[in-house]
């Protein structure tokens, strides 16, 4: 196998998929007997609003953002049973990884999918329009089953959103990590060196971090400009931590 070629990249098995008891089906098309790629990281996800928002940041102030947020946190497909709003959340790893799970999920939008590449997953899911107060369609959902990364610097800012490193066997790990000296907390926004009541854990001292959050940490605290946001660091340390019901 080519070390040039490895490749990481994230899937989420999505509300709607799991309310139609797809999970299974989608595991066995990403399975290293169809695929050849192997399972590198796997978690049950409450998503916060916190990770939604961050993972779909690019869509912020479109029509269709705060219906995607909904979406992806079970909200539409299990508004009365918040207890089984979650996604599955995953790390595949290969030669080509990116490429051949982008082709086994299909195109984004379900109808092109049935058309084009019949025997994709999201052949299976559906359009839905979204309607306002006064029963307007305003815009529409694609309940599309599955994510998946569609480029190697989105798998690795996805990954990291998802994931800490210690979510990973130490020898699957994809990007550089670092040993943390420092405690830094999350509250309301904020990051803290000290704790204080109702604040969250972000790293401690000797705890095994990704050196890119790290580095985005350590630029808050004195004042320089981060790679990236807070909530990008703080969001996989938020996952399954409160209830967000």
């Amino acid at each position: 196998m080519s070390e040039e070629r490895l490749e990481h990249t994230l899937v989420l098995i999505k509300p709607d998929a799991l309310k139609n008891s797809l999970t299974g089906y989608v595991l066995s098309q990403l399975s290293e007997y169809h695929a050849g790629l192997r399972f590198a990281g796997a978690k049950i996800v409450n998503v916060p609003r916190m990770l939604a928002e961050e993972h779909y940041a690019e869509h912020k102030g479109k029509p269709f953002y705060p219906p995607l947020l909904d979406f992806i946190r079970g909200l539409d497909h299990y508004p009365d049973a918040p207890e089984k709003r979650r996604v599955i959340a995953l790390v595949y790893q290969g030669v080509d990884a990116v490429k051949k799970v982008r082709r086994i999920a299909g195109p984004t939008d379900p109808h092109v999918a049935r058309e084009t590449s019949p025997g994709c997953v999201r052949a299976l899911g559906s359009v839905v329009p979204i309607k306002d107060p006064d029963g307007k369609v305003i815009t529409s959902r694609m309940d599309n089953l599955i994510h998946a990364s569609a480029t190697l610097p989105e798998a690795e800012r996805e990954i990291k959103l998802w994931f800490k490193p210690t979510d990973i066997p130490p020898l699957m790990r994809p990007y550089e990590t670092t040993i943390a000296t420092e405690s830094y907390y999350y509250h309301e926004g904020r990051l803290y060196t000290s704790y204080e009541a109702g604040h969250t854990l972000l790293m401690a001292p000797g705890a095994v971090v990704w050196k890119s959050d790290l580095e985005v940490l350590r630029n808050i605290t004195e004042n320089r400009e981060p790679a990236y946001t807070l909530e990008a660091v703080a969001g996989k340390y938020m996952i399954n931590e409160h209830p967000e019901w």
